[in-house]
């Protein structure tokens, strides 16, 4: 099991969430191959989607619907500044998780973080659990929850 599976296991646990983690024949790296290999619609799956504070050079995590896209604009009014992509070697650093299989919990640094008020409209959810093969299905109130965030408008 790799040290990101594992991780992410242990952020679940230490949260008091049981949750399966399945690995995945298909890949998962894009909402739309995690949609598929979950067999739920796009938007059920929880993308983790990391920008770096152009000034702080912080982490920002953004947790939205998979059809949805961030709103550089507004997720910079969110953050207290610009915004710009984290590149992936900035992702791993900081996070432990390479793209495409960057988890919402278990981050080596806790990123400060924002959830998508679309996933609240359903009842289960799909996220990364670390690697670009493994997910994990939650309510998006009990991932609101450990994650600490409150539902906001960041997406076009």
């Amino acid at each position: 099991m790799s040290k990101s599976l594992k991780r992410v296991r242990a952020a679940l646990e230490d949260a008091g969430v049981v949750v399966e983690i399945k690995e995945m024949s298909e890949g998962t790296r894009t909402a739309a191959e995690a949609a598929g290999a979950a067999g739920c619609e796009i938007d059920q799956i929880a993308k983790s989607i990391i920008f770096a504070g152009a000034e702080s050079g912080g982490l920002f995590l953004f947790i939205t619907a998979g059809g949805n896209q961030v709103d550089p604009v507004k997720a910079s009014a969110l953050a207290g500044e610009e915004l710009v992509r984290a590149d992936a070697g900035e992702v791993r650093k900081m996070t432990g998780f390479a793209i495409g299989g960057v988890s919402p919990v278990g981050h080596l640094s806790a990123p400060n973080t924002f959830f998508d008020k679309r996933l609240s409209d359903f009842d289960v959810v799909w996220a990364a659990a670390g690697t670009p093969r493994h997910i994990f299905a939650i309510s998006p109130a009990v991932l609101s929850e450990i994650t600490k965030t409150e539902h906001t408008d960041f997406t076009s």
